[in-house]
């Protein structure tokens, strides 16, 4: 009997269109990764997958993928796996298959009618646990089933491969184009993921190191932004440097638009620095829709008499004063979208790769951070400040 007339050949082959690549979260049959496939009348599977890179870290865990998928299918009696790697034509195949013939250098996410919605989170001033708040809000999302890609935009400040335990891990470049990490149900991408070594300053350049700065550090944001494979998201979250300055001008020159959150604490001093940087937004023609105040108070209880209470460590009131003020500002209204407590189960989580929301989710600062991603997930994306196109007849 030929493999063609084997009763089992579309069996298996069904098996392999459940087989994703664990990067860039595709079939590997759409992706020509599939590239050979034989059956014996025993049952005896030989299928031949091919790499888009050569020592693709994740190779073990596609083998094994393809395995359990193919384990599933009665009446085969064993697998032999080969793995290749594609060869130019091949990358490029995939490539323009990934691109969906969209052309190269493209920010996907700036397009009219893409349905990705965008969220910059800001801060005036480093220290507020504003990267913290980012990384278990975009896992926070990932739990309610939405597809989440995150970008570390911090260039000097990277933390998110840390918080998300992955301290050490690269991208795999295909040609020119860059695969997100994937680790604990979301994507990201982060200036410190392309650093050889994480005592680097800065990726280098020829043989120095080089600071980023001005046109540099554009295309860098660029190239972050538009050569990274990033997929069909639900949610793009950016972590921005505190402040006002290069990065978050850059980003909001590139995503017009797109929303932004404002994380501050109950001091009155930084609630004064928070509402620069959602003016900074405002004025780059995005969308401040709220302002979240983290370290609010200390969920205690006592443990004699059982009481429990707050207890507002750093003062009160800064959530809401940058509220006031950006919605006086903006001209519409910026509401406090939540409040965040105290709790050092948010920063060891943090250092040993272990976020609150997962670790932790009875917790009250992960029960906080879960609430705001159901209210900004129950919301649609927002049409204001954007153009409408309406058709007259």
């Amino acid at each position: 009997m030929s493999d063609a007339e084997n009763p089992l050949l579309p069996q298996i082959n069904e098996a392999l269109t459940t087989v994703q690549d664990p990067e860039i979260r595709r079939p590997i049959t759409d992706l020509g990764m599939v590239d050979g496939v034989s059956v014996d009348d025993q049952g005896n599977v030989d299928v031949k997958i091919l790499l888009t890179v050569a020592g693709c870290p994740l190779q073990t865990t596609i083998r094994g993928d393809v395995q359990n998928a193919l384990d599933k299918v009665e009446g085969v009696k064993d697998v032999n796996i080969e793995l290749g790697t594609m060869n130019a034509q091949q990358r490029e195949a995939m490539r323009n298959t990934l691109r969906g013939g969209e052309p190269e250098h493209e920010i996907t996410f700036a397009q009219p009618g893409n349905l990705t919605r965008v969220l910059a989170v800001a801060s005036g001033k480093g220290g507020v646990g504003k990267s913290s708040v980012t990384v278990n809000l975009a896992l926070a999302l990932a739990q309610r089933g939405l597809k989440v890609g995150l970008l570390d935009a911090d260039i000097y400040g990277h933390s998110v491969p840390d918080m998300l335990g992955i301290p050490d891990a690269h991208p795999t470049v295909v040609d020119d184009m860059i695969m997100p990490v994937p680790a604990l149900g979301i994507s990201s991408i982060s200036i410190g993921m392309l650093k050889e070594s994480r005592d680097q300053v800065m990726p280098r350049a020829g043989t120095g190191m080089i600071a980023w700065r001005g046109p540099i550090l554009d295309r860098a944001l660029t190239q972050l932004l538009a050569d990274v494979y990033w997929g069909d998201l639900d949610w793009f979250l950016i972590d921005l440097p505190p402040g006002t300055g290069d990065v978050a001008m850059s980003i909001g020159q590139k995503l017009p638009g797109s929303d932004v959150i404002v994380v501050t604490t109950p001091q009155a001093n930084v609630a004064e620095v928070s509402e620069r940087a959602g003016t900074m937004a405002n004025m780059m023609h995005q969308q401040v829709i709220g302002v979240v105040e983290n370290m609010s108070y200390l969920d205690y209880t006592c443990p004699k008499c059982g009481n429990h209470d707050h207890i507002e460590l750093f003062g009160a009131g800064g959530g809401a004063q940058t509220a006031a003020a950006l919605t006086e500002r903006v001209g519409h209204s910026v509401p406090l979208l939540g409040q965040i407590p105290i709790d050092p189960v948010i920063s060891s989580g943090g250092e040993s790769g272990d976020p609150v929301v997962l670790a932790a989710p009875e917790n009250p600062s992960a029960k906080a951070i879960t609430t705001l991603a159901a209210m900004l997930a129950s919301k649609p994306k927002g049409l204001a400040g954007k153009p409408l196109k309406m058709a007259v007849k």
